[in-house]
């Protein structure tokens, strides 16, 4: 008889592993609000990013454009033409 109802008790812990198991799968699934907050955090992340990017790169592109105008002037002054 002892055999038996630890079969059930067996039985039981493995349905209620799995039930709980297919609770985490649906909320991981379904969890849309979750997912459309990082979503938006990330959206946001990249787009902060993507502005410094640019900004560097417009800095990086003023300054060559002074340096090479600063060597134009030094070459077409220049005796050694």
């Amino acid at each position: 008889m002892r055999t038996g109802c630890f079969r059930n008790a067996v039985r039981a812990g493995e349905s209620l592993m799995k039930l709980v198991a297919d609770l985490k799968q649906y909320l991981i699934l379904n969890d849309f609000h979750s997912v459309n907050e990082a979503i938006t955090n990330n959206s946001q992340l990249f787009r902060n990013t993507q502005s410094e990017c640019d900004k560097k790169l417009m800095k990086l592109r003023d300054e060559m454009a002074m340096d090479l105008y600063d060597l134009e002037e030094e070459y077409y002054t220049s005796i050694f033409k």
